[in-house]
């Protein structure tokens, strides 16, 4: 599991139109490179401010800007990338492995979080340096 911020990839997902609004729906294995297992948002998130800045050993994740704008930093430990989500039928893939930190939250901003797993502590890395030493080890 070598995984690079190359393999992270912004999704487009179905937008279906009508006059009285849009609405885009996410049918796990079917929009996304896995079944959905939780789902949580961040809200309230004061201009300028960063969140997440972690690491997941298994767990994927899906990003949306439902509302608003913000960027996604992604750092495998040698590249890094930034992506920009500011549409709500558009969402990052994010595979296990690389660290993950939003920033740049837009007033309003709403981050909806698909994931593949349940929640468990013991999934995340939350220390950089233990990213990195993580990530030696799967190298090898």
């Amino acid at each position: 599991m070598n995984v690079s911020v190359y393999d992270c990839s912004v999704i487009e997902l179905p937008k279906i139109t009508d006059r009285s609004g849009n609405i885009t729906p996410v049918e796990g294995i079917r929009n996304l490179p896995f079944d959905i297992k939780r789902i949580f948002y961040s809200y309230d998130i004061p201009g300028g401010e960063a969140r997440g800045a972690h690491a997941h050993k298994t767990c994927h994740q899906f990003l949306v800007a439902a509302s608003g704008s913000f960027e996604i930093v992604l750092d495998d430990g040698t590249n890094k990338r930034t992506v920009l989500l500011n549409r709500p039928f558009y969402g990052l893939h994010i595979p296990p492995g690389i660290w993950a930190a939003e920033q740049g939250f837009s007033s309003g901003s709403i981050c909806l979080v698909l994931a593949s797993h349940g929640y468990d502590e013991q999934d995340y890395l939350r220390n950089y340096s233990d990213f990195i030493t993580y990530r030696n080890e799967i190298k090898q």
